[in-house]
């Protein structure tokens, strides 16, 4: 035999190795969940791609037209000027800045409302009872009508002629109220329907919380001879708040954006002295009333600017409680 032998093994393998072992440059086997990751994010992709769309071109759309001049129709010829819709914005005292105090007013006075309400509902319910189910039930109703008909229903009670609402205030021996046809009533009156409306979502969220949290901590307490407010405000209040806090957040976004039953109870403006006309009325006749379309994207532009310091700051506020 000659002295150079010639090798039998396949390409890619080196000289002398077994079948079967790969050489040092030869890709590692992807695992299964390794196949796994890449097929759940190749499914997700197509979906996230179109809410990040969805979510991404309305807000660069929105800003763009904040920095024109439009006018009467979004596609007219238009022209960039800068800043001034912003300037004009944030110098209008007479609509701009009462409307962002009147949203500040209805936000903190529904949200702090709800908050209480709810969790004291959800702490009277916080132990089964009897009826439980039926009382959850009821409940829930105000979540599953939609904010339009609520508007429109609560236009009805506290009709200042015809309503029931002046109906039990007479039976009771008060004088009559104007409620939503009041221009210092208005706001107090939307702020008890949004109330009326959303204190079983904080009661709910809550109580999902409360039936979270350990027991061994309150019979500790119980046992060191606390009494129900000392157990409440030493032991559960503190465990409650991570809960606390986001369903603070997630209902003081939610309040902030508040247009529907606005616009059904008051109409265009707020009302004829704009008494309940927040950011998000504002805006609306600024783009479909009076068709500024420059000026109300700046205005849109500033009030999601507000919104975020607002969850900012309550988050913060929620991590130094926590810490």
């Amino acid at each position: 035999m000659s002295t150079t032998e010639v090798s039998t093994t396949a390409p890619g393998r080196p000289a002398g190795a077994a079948p079967g072992v790969r050489g040092p440059r030869a890709r590692t086997p992807r695992t299964f969940e390794q196949a796994n990751r890449r097929l759940k994010w190749a499914m997700l992709a197509p979906a996230l791609i179109f809410v990040g769309l969805m979510i991404i071109f309305p807000l660069v759309f929105t800003l763009n037209l904040s920095f024109t001049d439009a006018f009467g129709a979004v596609n007219a010829e238009k022209g960039y000027v800068g800043l001034r819709n912003f300037a004009d914005a944030l110098g209008d005292s007479r609509r701009f800045w009462p409307a962002v105090q009147r949203t500040v007013i209805f936000t903190v006075g529904a949200v702090a409302v709800e908050t209480v309400l709810g969790l004291a509902l959800a702490m009277l319910m916080r132990k089964p009872f009897r009826g439980m189910r039926w009382v959850r039930t009821v409940l829930i109703i105000p979540l599953l009508t939609t904010p339009v008909a609520i508007g429109i229903l609560w236009l009805l009670i506290l009709d200042p002629t015809n309503g029931i609402a002046n109906h039990l205030l007479g039976s009771l021996g008060l004088p009559p109220q104007e409620f939503l046809g009041s221009v210092s009533q208005s706001l107090p009156t939307l702020m008890f329907i949004d109330v009326w409306q959303w204190t079983p979502m904080m009661t709910l969220l809550l109580l999902a919380g409360l039936t979270t949290l350990p027991e061994e901590p309150e019979e500790a307490s119980l046992v060191d001879g606390a009494n129900s407010w000392q157990r409440f405000r030493y032991v559960i209040l503190p465990m409650l708040g991570p809960t606390l806090a986001t369903a603070l957040v997630l209902r003081s976004v939610d309040a902030l954006k508040t247009f529907d039953i606005l616009y059904a109870t008051k109409g265009p403006g707020g009302g004829s002295d704009f008494e309940a006309e927040t950011l998000n009325v504002y805006a609306y006749g600024l783009t479909f009333d009076y068709q500024e379309y420059g000026l109300a994207s700046a205005v849109l532009v500033l009030f999601t600017l507000f919104i975020i310091g607002v969850v900012v700051l309550l988050r913060r506020r929620a991590g130094r409680k926590s810490a």
